[in-house]
């Protein structure tokens, strides 16, 4: 047997099916090589067919033996771990302390959309989403394990997480958008998940992986009126083990406890704290971990929390903010939600794509990271990518992706705001040895028509002028001393000097 490192080695067993084998049985294994011993976990999948999965970190040859309370479950074996293809670059690591890079040191640079609901919708929709996602626009993604009921998502999911009855929701309106509790009538049996649910998750994480995208699973959130929101402990626990077993072995796994964890009111500080030492306790692979907030920003500080995810506190203030969380908490800072692009009548929902580019070149050369959504009305049948994905109608994912695609020649790994005037923003290497030599001014919304620099004698540099809307990039030549960079006088330039040897 073989696999690629950092791919997913999978076992299946026949077992039990009698009784309840989510509870009453259980499935174990070790994997070992010369740089590394593992303790994985195994999950039952339905029709008596129990399931273990294990990342491997290294090439090279593996043992493995396995145990469980059937005894199918005992087994041992080995395989060999090749190198990895092409595209597989392992799991995303927090690296130089504010940013990313995949385990085997290629750096990584997030931009990502939110689609809570794509998974949840019929296989013609979820094809399109993929369609659009594989044009490259984005390399993470946000989306939800539960179903989502919200504003233009009132309809039942295709599956759910567990065996039982929802509530009749025919002739729900916008207006009977409401918590879980509000909606008595859902029968559910908490201890017997529907493997088919978690396998439409399984199919999902794997294609975003083919296309060179991060899932950032939503473990958790308030917009439910099913009751998965308000779930006892007992319940809560063997959901995240169940989680943890089955999407733990993915490379390209984020873990999110929650969207809007705030809003939450069934749950508290000590539960969330909770959830997160089952993921530091029982992830062998370590993924990235956050929780996201509505309204008061969770204590990012927590040694369990890998990089800030973030919404907006302030209508107007956000990702100019940057700089000072990066110093506040000393982690990464990626803005999940900073508004998205649309038309919607919500404060949320009905920023230009212009406006949304901006935050995103605000942020990223503060040293951050920054979200798309886009969320403009669908008359004819109500489909946002927001919730449902399909097609993307804005005009920024375009504009994004050529900021991608300027971050990624960024010298050494990642940006910081380095000294410029009042009226720009400037982004420099985070790296010291390559901070002299490089650095972006970004004007936004300003307009200057030129913009003057002053160089340490000696130096030479090449100028490049950046129109981050019309996504193209000039050569304005090489300067030294005192120099003057012509500008158009529109908004959303930027300037570019590179030092020449």
């Amino acid at each position: 047997m073989r696999v690629e490192r950092w791919d997913v080695f999978e076992l299946s067993f026949q077992g039990p099916r009698e009784g309840n084998p989510f509870v009453e049985q259980w499935l174990c294994g070790q994997f070992h090589n010369r740089n590394e011993t593992v303790q994985v976990q195994g999950f039952y999948d339905g029709e008596g067919v129990y399931r273990l999965r294990f990342m491997p970190s290294f090439e090279g040859s593996y043992t493995y033996q396995t145990s469980g309370s059937f005894p199918q479950a005992e087994s041992a074996g080995s395989f060999l771990v090749t190198p990895a293809g092409a595209g597989n670059h392992g799991p995303v690591r927090v690296a130089n302390g504010h940013h990313f890079a995949y385990e085997d040191g290629t750096p990584y640079y997030p931009v990502g959309s939110t689609c809570y609901a794509w998974v949840h919708q019929a296989d013609a929709l979820r094809q399109r989403t993929l369609e659009t996602l594989s044009k490259g626009y984005f390399n993470k993604l946000r989306f939800c394990v539960f179903p989502k009921h919200y504003i233009h998502n009132l309809k039942d999911p295709v599956s759910f997480p567990y065996e039982g009855t929802p509530v009749d929701a025919s002739g729900l309106t916008e207006e009977d958008v409401a918590y879980s509790l509000e909606f008595p009538g859902n029968r559910w049996d908490f201890t017997r998940f529907q493997p088919e649910h978690f396998r439409r998750l399984d199919r999902a994480i794997l294609q975003l992986r083919d296309l060179g995208i991060e899932a950032d699973l939503i473990a958790m959130h308030p917009y439910d009126r099913w009751g998965f929101s308000a779930m006892d402990r007992a319940a809560d626990d063997l959901y995240w083990n169940y989680l943890i077993a089955r999407f733990s072995a993915y490379r390209n796994l984020w873990w999110s406890l929650a969207n809007e964890y705030d809003l939450m009111q069934a749950k508290t500080l000590e539960d969330w704290e909770h959830y997160a030492a089952l993921l530091c306790e029982k992830d062998p692979v370590r993924h990235l971990r956050s929780v996201h907030n509505c309204v008061e920003f969770y204590d990012y500080s927590r040694p369990w929390v890998t990089h800030c995810s973030m919404q907006r506190q302030d209508l107007y203030r956000h990702v100019e903010y940057t700089d000072a969380y990066r110093v506040r908490y000393g982690k990464p800072v990626v803005w999940d939600e900073i508004a998205y692009e649309g038309n919607l009548d919500m404060g949320w929902g009905n920023i230009s794509g212009q406006e949304l580019t901006r935050r995103f070149w605000e942020a990223s050369l503060r040293g951050g990271y920054a979200g798309h959504g886009e969320t403009y009305l669908d008359p004819e049948n109500d489909l946002l990518w927001w919730s449902h994905g399909g097609e993307l109608r804005g005009e920024s994912p375009a504009r994004l992706r050529f900021l991608h695609r300027i971050l990624c020649q960024t010298p050494g790994l990642g940006l910081r705001r380095g000294e410029g005037s009042f009226d720009e923003v400037v982004g420099v290497p985070d790296a010291p040895l390559y901070r002299d030599g490089y650095e972006i001014h970004y004007y936004g919304f300003g307009r200057p028509s030129f913009r003057t620099f002053q160089k340490e004698a000696g130096a030479r540099y090449r100028a490049e002028v950046i129109d981050t809307w019309n996504m193209t990039v000039e050569d304005a030549g090489v300067h030294a001393g005192r120099f003057r960079i012509p500008l158009p006088g529109r908004e959303y330039m930027a300037i570019r000097l590179v030092r020449e040897a």
